[in-house]
């Protein structure tokens, strides 16, 4: 084939402008792809986030209903034909009052609650706390702080910590009736990278201990060890994160509330019949929610909690009344 002024554009390529022009087309388009990309994955977070808010809050408050309605249960053997002999008829197990300031750690009552009140124990290091990588100890006794005054408003919201016991059984062992008691309480949590704090919250935190006591035995201890023959007890175990504030109160049939502090009234504390729960979750992201700082009031049982706070996190409470089913006279 011979070439010729004509036919020679065909086998011609781009020329340099056509390049460019197709260049920016191609940068304009990957532009909007990429914003559009981050548009949809923001939103995608954040639902996801408040999802997450919801589902595992409510995770948590099933549970913590589950153990309060369990609170004060206990079992009867009792006597019958085939019955084993070095099985008592009912509950042999010590029962501690904790009626005062020495005692009171070590109380069998049913529900008690310290408001205000973090950690499972005032001492630090009681709690054998076990963290992943991206985490620094706090003083677990202390509440958060920021250098921003309307965070430590939102910071210094937290916690109250409740104390559950009931009763069990099991004819296989030396101790064939049990006694367990569940806490719930609240650990102040440092996420960090190298040396740099990223975020500041509080975390759930749940306990199960069980009071060991043979049938040859007198007196009892609590105990949290699978050493101690207690492999289902555990000490400090996360539940979940971005805990904002944690309370509950106890009421009587009348809707009065009960002080539950053992070493202040002992008396009451087999007059509960029901308790108020309030969990408050914010987003997980450290740089907030929304945009801009919303100024909002938190809401609280105690009006002495209650802050006006101005921030950029999402929050979403669950408020739940658990009737207590168990609790009369004392056991």
């Amino acid at each position: 084939m011979t070439l010729t002024a004509k036919n020679i554009k065909k086998f011609l390529g781009f020329t340099l402008i056509e390049i460019l022009i197709a260049i920016v087309i191609s940068a304009i388009m990957m532009g909007a792809m990429f914003t559009t990309y981050n548009v949809v994955n923001k939103s995608y977070s954040q639902v996801s986030d408040v999802a997450s808010i919801s589902s595992a809050g409510r995770d948590v408050v099933s549970m913590m209903m589950r153990d309060v309605r369990m609170a004060g249960f206990k079992y009867y053997y009792g006597v019958f034909d085939g019955a084993e002999d070095d099985i008592p008829a009912q509950d042999y197990l010590e029962y501690v009052t904790g009626d005062t300031e020495a005692t009171k750690y070590e109380s069998h009552a049913p529900i008690i609650i310290y408001k205000d009140t973090l950690n499972y124990k005032e001492i630090t290091g009681y709690t054998k706390v076990i963290k992943g990588s991206g985490y620094k100890g706090a003083d677990a006794n202390t509440k958060l702080t920021s250098t921003d005054d309307e965070e430590t408003k939102s910071l210094s919201l937290c916690c109250d910590r409740i104390h559950i016991v009931y009763g069990d059984f099991d004819a296989n062992t030396d101790q064939p009736y049990k006694k367990y008691r569940i806490s719930y309480f609240a650990l102040p949590m440092h996420k960090v990278s190298g040396s740099k704090t990223l975020d500041k919250y509080y975390a759930i935190y749940r306990s199960k201990e069980s009071w060991m006591q043979p049938t040859i035995d007198d007196a009892g201890k609590w105990i949290t060890e699978e050493n101690d023959f207690c492999p289902d007890c555990y000490q400090g175990e996360l539940m979940r994160e971005y805990l904002v504030d944690m309370e509950f109160v106890a009421l009587d049939q009348y809707g009065e509330k009960i002080n539950t502090d053992p070493a202040e009234d002992h008396s009451k504390l087999y007059d509960i019949r029901s308790v108020d729960i309030k969990l408050t979750f914010r987003s997980s992201s450290p740089k907030g929610y929304f945009k801009s700082k919303i100024k909002r009031v938190v809401q609280s049982f105690d009006q002495g909690r209650m802050k006006s706070i101005k921030d950029s996190f999402h929050r979403e409470s669950i408020f739940v009344t658990v009737y207590t089913r168990n609790i009369g006279e004392s056991f």
